[in-house]
């Protein structure tokens, strides 16, 4: 028996209908994944198809097979109706049991997807080669207060260092063209700005040195470590990376900006991971400490999407500390360059949740 699955609004997702020939697709949502499935199932359907089609026109002549085939298909549905009955009363799962069941997993994000006149526009993202080590400068607007958060990000993100915006009155106001080229000089190879409202975090602009693009978030559910119960203190290892449901084109860009934002080899001793998991185009990112410990009695064996159990793991179990911080990014707009100045590839616009089914990542 099948397991039922809550319909939600995740698994009533629209996707735009596009023919083959799109170009970078910033502004549709695409599945890039089944794109490239359906091309693949053309390629190698279309010569089958010619030897199929002359058959078909021989083998159809006859009038007596096609009756056959009817009585035997008559057969075969009287014979299942018999051998598989209704189910009892005690068969029938209740609602709980319904409501509870196992849930698809969600898939990790194949970078190598991209499309390639997406990976043309923007080389420095989409390298063959594996980025090179970042070196991350980490700042504030102007005149702002949030000087413990920026210094917390630089635990987060390795190989950073947090430099101060002046906020003398008499002192020259540098603007984020002048950081970046200062920046890019200096052999940094990202430039992060934290904005704040109300003097808590409130947007986050990722800069990739040295001409762009320009990444521009909204931050959302700020939640430090220490006010988290149970949690962890973050050590120097460099963590491992993982991104969850970046499926359109526009999502495989912001993948790829965070790819270059850690180093490619993750220190595994430290046991660290960075998770950044994309839900309704929101991007939840936390931060964990994990342990591989036996089984309890009492706990339940690791089922997988399809409602058996995963072999291979029976006594095993992960457990999890969350270290911090933890918040909740949403993409407001794509610079070509630097700024605004520079001319836009993508920004967020009302009518685009108009469709609640319908994302952009």
């Amino acid at each position: 028996m099948q397991h039922n699955v809550p319909l939600t609004l995740d698994r009533k997702r629209v996707w735009d209908d596009v023919e083959d020939d799109v170009e970078d697709g910033l502004g549709l949502s695409i599945d890039v994944e089944r794109l490239k499935r359906r091309r693949l199932e053309e390629d190698e359907a279309t010569p089958e198809e010619e030897v199929d089609g002359e058959s078909d026109e021989e083998d159809n002549d006859s009038m007596l097979e096609e009756e056959s085939a009817d009585e035997d298909n008559k057969l075969i549905d009287e014979n299942e109706i018999v051998n598989n009955p209704l189910p009892t009363p005690k068969q029938i799962r209740t609602a709980t049991q319904r409501a509870t069941s196992p849930n698809r997993s969600t898939t990790s994000t194949n970078l190598n997807l991209a499309p390639e006149a997406l990976a043309a526009k923007f080389p420095t993202l989409f390298g063959t080669d594996p980025p090179p080590d970042p070196k991350i400068l980490i700042t504030t607007s102007l005149n702002s207060t949030l000087h413990d958060e920026a210094s917390l990000l630089t635990t987060l993100f390795p190989n950073s260092q947090y430099i101060r915006r002046t906020s003398h009155r008499y002192g020259h106001k540098f603007s984020v063209r002048e950081i970046s080229s200062f920046a890019s000089h200096r052999s940094y190879t990202a430039l992060i700005v934290l904005t704040e409202d109300l003097k808590r975090p409130s947007g986050l602009t990722i800069v990739h040195l040295p001409s762009g693009p320009t990444f521009h978030f909204t931050i959302s559910n700020w939640i430090e470590g220490r006010k988290m119960p149970g949690h962890g203190n973050p050590t120097s290892h460099t963590p491992e990376l993982i991104l969850n449901n970046f499926r359109t084109p526009l999502g495989l860009l912001t993948a790829h900006l965070f790819r270059t934002l850690f180093p490619p080899q993750p220190e595994l001793r430290g046991r660290q991971v960075v998770t950044l998991h994309n839900q309704r185009d929101y991007i939840f990112l936390r931060r964990h400490r994990y342990v591989f410990r036996e089984k309890k009695e009492t706990e339940k064996s690791v089922i997988g999407p399809d409602g058996k159990e995963v072999k291979g793991v029976e006594g095993i179990r992960a457990g999890l500390q969350e270290l911090g911080p933890r918040f909740t990014l949403k993409l407001r707009r794509v610079d070509k360059g630097i700024q605004r100045g520079s001319g836009q590839e993508w920004e967020w616009k009302g009518k685009m949740e108009k469709t609640r089914t319908k994302f952009q990542l």
